[in-house]
């Protein structure tokens, strides 16, 4: 008898399941060649961070047709779309909106011919990183949701972003009193493209999924002079030399091999003529990791290995190096394991479990981190939405040709399945968190 009502249990759940999906499907149906136009629209008008003031609007626009009561240019160019219904938990869906200085090699027709000004320069825009594809699933979602209000009940929060790429964003708006003026959501969700996974499939991650990102300037000091009297000097480009090799230890001896580290010298100014050696040099790096131990551990590395070499040289106690640690630190995105499930569940009776993917986490940083680092500890998770289209996948597997990674001039994601998948997905992991009684 028991295995009978199991068995009773799973059949009706599937039937819920099924119909609750085939509503879906319809809407992203009869919407799609609409946010396909929105899509190459955005991909066409890209903006830099903290410049996304058409982009905003247009968002905005979308949010106020599909019900949404919306606030605008909340911190700077952010929108925060807000739809109630009923007694029930609060979801978080963030997008981000922001472009990059690049010009566009894809070879689309729709291909972007932006320019802006970017510290006072001319440059190309571009959108590298797949958040014109993020916007156009936010977009989708936030219709279907409003469509589909008699089969959930609480309030959907939708977060427009400016910013990310600079690190800025979910960090002004969380100042700005995100939380304190529309409420502390009890679940936030998002999506990256992934440059690696095919359209159609969704990648996911147990725990951390991407790394915080410290930016930090080290200022090597010395005594100058002629460069053909180095005996007479203290050359701090020696100095910054020994320094780029020494901190690498810092990963390799001083970090647990169970830890993830990264340590790169991305930068190194100094000098101006051939024949001076100068007073000082500037290393720009970027730290990676998982964990807040890791990374104080690494700066206080910096700091010693550092002052170790200028000691060992005789550098003056004066003169010993400055280690600067910039503002912006992002922290790490850490996808909460229930969460997690409980949308992996959703998307492999959704989307079916060939498609689902469990994937590596990556040591590039997203702000996302910052909505579930905050005072409220809210539970997050990001997934990873394919979208490499089927025939650059298979011509990568079977010729090994190279998929342009995110951040690349070449990259663009295939607009068909990756905007039904993404919107399929995220309308059932909120219709789940929120089922209506």
């Amino acid at each position: 008898m028991k295995k009978v009502l199991t068995l009773a249990i799973i059949h009706f759940a599937g039937i819920f399941l099924y119909c609750q999906q085939t509503g879906i499907d319809k809407i992203i149906e009869d919407k799609y060649s609409y946010l396909e136009s929105l899509y190459t629209n955005l991909h066409q008008s890209p903006e830099l961070s903290s410049q996304e003031n058409l982009t905003s609007q247009k968002i905005a626009d979308e949010l106020e047709k599909a019900g949404y009561e919306v606030t605008t240019n909340f911190s700077g160019f952010g929108i925060v779309g807000v739809l109630k219904n009923g007694e029930g938990p609060t979801v978080l869906i963030r997008t981000d909106m922001d472009a990059l200085p690049l010009l566009e090699k894809t070879g689309l027709e729709y291909a972007s011919r932006q320019k802006a000004t970017l510290n006072g320069n001319e440059v190309d825009v571009m959108h590298a990183c797949g958040h014109d594809m993020h916007m156009t699933v936010f977009t989708g979602t936030a219709y279907a949701l409003s469509a589909l209000k008699e089969q959930w009940r609480g309030t959907v929060l939708l977060i427009a972003q400016p910013a990310e790429e600079t690190g800025d964003g979910a960090k002004g708006m969380l100042d700005k009193g995100l939380f304190s003026r529309f409420g502390t959501p009890d679940y936030g969700l998002a999506y990256h493209v992934s440059a690696e996974l095919e359209s159609g499939k969704i990648g996911y991650c147990h725990g951390p999924a991407m790394a915080s990102v410290s930016s930090v300037n080290i200022i090597m000091k010395g005594l100058g002079g002629h460069g053909a009297y180095p005996h007479k000097t203290i050359d701090p480009v020696v100095l910054s030399a020994r320094a780029v090799l020494a901190i690498q230890t810092l990963v390799s001896r001083e970090t647990s091999p169970l830890e993830s580290s990264v340590v790169t010298v991305g930068a190194i100014n100094g000098g101006y003529k051939h024949n001076v050696i100068p007073d000082e040099v500037e290393l720009l790096l970027t730290l990676r990791s998982y964990s807040e131990e890791v990374r104080k551990q690494t700066i206080e590395g910096l700091e010693r290995i550092t002052k170790g070499i200028a000691i060992s040289a005789g550098v003056p106690e004066e003169k010993y190096p400055e280690v600067i640690v910039q503002d912006g630190y992002t922290p790490p995105v850490i996808n909460d394991i229930d969460l997690t499930n409980r949308w992996v569940h959703v998307i492999n009776e959704s989307i079916g479990y060939e498609n689902v993917v469990q994937v590596d986490p990556v040591m590039a940083g997203e702000d996302f981190g910052l909505y579930g680092d905050s005072e409220e500890e809210v539970p997050i998770c990001l997934m990873w939405l394919g979208a490499v289209s089927p025939k650059k996948m298979q011509d990568h597997i079977e010729n090994g040709t190279k998929l342009p990674p995110l951040h690349s001039p070449l990259f663009a994601p295939y607009p068909n399945t990756t905007i039904k998948t993404g919107i399929r997905s995220m309308v059932g992991v909120v219709m789940d968190l929120m089922k209506a009684d």
